[in-house]
C-alpha cells in the first residue's frame, strides 16, 4: 500500500558532539556522503518511495547548507501546489530550542495537514527500508505508537549512545542505552510511527510535564503508559553519530552488496542534481575498489577511497582509504590515508597525511586552506 494518508517529519535535534569537525559549517544532515549525496537524502527517498508527499523538517542549527540542498524539494518529487516539503528553521531565533517547542510553535502545520497518520524520523540513521510494510505492521498491531528496530549481533562504535529496545513478541518492554558491553543488541532506529492525534497529545503532555525535551525522549521515558509494539528492520543500517561512523559507513560502500542494497533495493535514493561535466582520466590515473564522482580531473592514484565532485588528483599523488569533498585539490607527490578532506582543501606537493582507520585524520572545510612544507 502506497502511504497516501501519512505525513513524514524529519526532527534535525541530533548529538553533534563526536562528529563537530564536519558540522562546524553544516548541520549533520546536510554532511556530504558517498561523493555525490548528503545524509538526508536517506531519510526523505524512504519517504518518497513509500507514497509519502507530505514531509516537514525541523531544524536548530546553521542550516544554509541544507536549505541550499533541498531547494524546493524537486529531486524528490515534493515541490507541489499541495503537500510538498517544509522546511522549519529557528537557528536565529534560538539556536537551543528544543524538537518539542518547535512542534509546538509550528502546530499549525499539523492541524492544517489532512493527514490522519505520521512516521517521525531523524536523518542519521541510514537504510533503504520499505516503510508501506513497516506501516502496515503498526496498523494490523493496533498499537498507539510502532519503533523501528535492527538487531545487530556484533557490538561495535557504529552504535554507541543508540537507544536499544527489550522485545517480547513485538511489544516494547524496556528501553535502555548501547554501553558497548552487549554483542547482541536491538537498536532503535529513531524512527516512530503513530497517528497525528498522538503526536499532538504527545507534544502537549511533554510540555505540560516539562521533563522531556524532545519527542524521542518522551517516547522513550513514557513508552510503558501506552502500547508500544516494535518493527524489525532486517536490512543494512548504519547511524553516522560520530567521525568513526561516519567513516565506516563510506568505506561500507565499497561493498557492491551493501552498495547495491542501500541505494536499489526497496527504490532508488534521490539527491540534488549537479551539472558537471564527465570526470577526465589521465593515461598516469590508476583506479581500484574507489566511488569517483562527476567533475573530477585524475592525474594520480586512488585506491578504496571515495571522490566527491569537482576534486584535483594531481600526477603521482596517492589516496588511499580516504573521503575527498567536493572542490578539494591533491598537488603533485602527496600521499593521504584513512583521511577525510572537506570542501576546498588544497594538500600541498609532496605533502604525506596518514591517519587511523579508527580514527580517521581530519582536515576541516575551510575558505581557502593549504598544507605545506616550508
Amino acid at each position: 500500500m502506497l502511504l497516501s494518508n501519512y505525513m513524514g517529519i524529519v526532527s534535525l535535534n541530533e548529538n553533534e558532539s563526536k562528529i563537530k569537525s564536519l558540522t562546524i559549517h553544516r548541520p549533520l544532515a546536510s554532511i556530504p556522503i558517498f561523493g555525490r549525496y548528503r545524509i538526508i537524502d536517506f531519510i526523505l527517498s524512504n519517504f518518497v518511495n513509500a507514497g509519502i508527499s507530505n514531509v516537514g523538517i525541523f531544524t536548530n542549527s546553521n542550516s544554509r547548507s541544507l536549505v541550499d540542498h533541498l531547494g524546493t524539494g524537486k529531486p524528490w518529487n515534493l515541490n507541489r501546489k499541495v503537500d510538498g516539503l517544509f522546511v522549519f528553521n529557528h537557528f536565529l531565533d534560538n539556536p537551543n530550542v528544543s524538537d518539542m517547542k518547535l512542534l509546538k510553535n509550528n502546530m499549525e502545520y499539523l492541524f492544517r495537514s489532512k493527514k490522519d497518520m505520521v512516521i517521525f524520523a531523524s536523518s542519521q540513521m541510514l537504510c533503504n527500508i520499505n516503510l508501506n510494510q513497516a506501516a502496515e505492521f503498526h496498523q494490523e498491531s493496533g498499537a498507539d505508537v510502532t519503533i523501528v528496530y535492527k538487531q545487530i549481533s556484533q557490538n561495535d562504535e557504529m552504535f554507541l549512545d543508540c537507544y536499544t529496545l527489550k522485545v517480547n513478541k513485538n511489544e516494547v518492554v524496556s528501553i535502555g542505552k548501547n554501553v558497548g558491553m552487549n554483542n547482541s543488541l536491538n537498536i532503535s532506529m529513531d524512527m516512530f510511527i503513530m497517528s497525528k492525534d498522538f503526536l499532538i497529545k504527545s507534544i502537549l503532555n511533554c510540555l505540560e510535564d516539562g521533563t522531556c525535551t524532545t519527542f524521542k525522549e518522551f517516547i522513550y521515558k513514557n513508552f510503558s503508559k501506552f502500547r508500544t509494539y516494535a518493527y524489525e528492520f532486517n536490512g543494512y543500517l548504519s547511524c553516522v553519530n560520530s567521525i568513526y561512523a561516519y567513516y565506516k559507513t563510506s568505506m561500507d560502500i565499497l561493498n557492491h552488496e551493501i552498495r547495491k542494497e542501500l541505494f536499489f533495493k526497496n527504490g532508488p535514493i534521490f539527491t540534488k542534481p549537479n551539472d558537471s561535466p564527465p570526470t577526465e582520466y589521465f593515461s598516469t590515473a590508476e583506479i581500484e575498489n574507489s566511488i569517483i564522482s562527476s567533475g573530477c580531473i585524475i592525474k594520480g592514484s586512488v585506491k578504496n577511497s571515495i571522490v566527491s565532485r569537482s576534486v584535483v588528483i594531481e600526477e603521482d599523488a596517492v589516496v588511499e582509504d580516504s573521503i575527498i569533498f567536493p572542490k578539494c585539490s591533491i598537488e603533485k607527490g602527496a600521499y593521504i590515508q584513512n583521511v577525510i578532506l572537506d570542501k576546498n582543501v588544497v594538500i600541498d606537493k609532496g605533502i604525506k597525511l596518514i591517519g587511523d582507520k579508527k580514527y580517521p585524520l581530519v582536515m576541516e572545510k575551510r575558505l581557502m586552506f593549504s598544507i605545506n612544507n616550508k
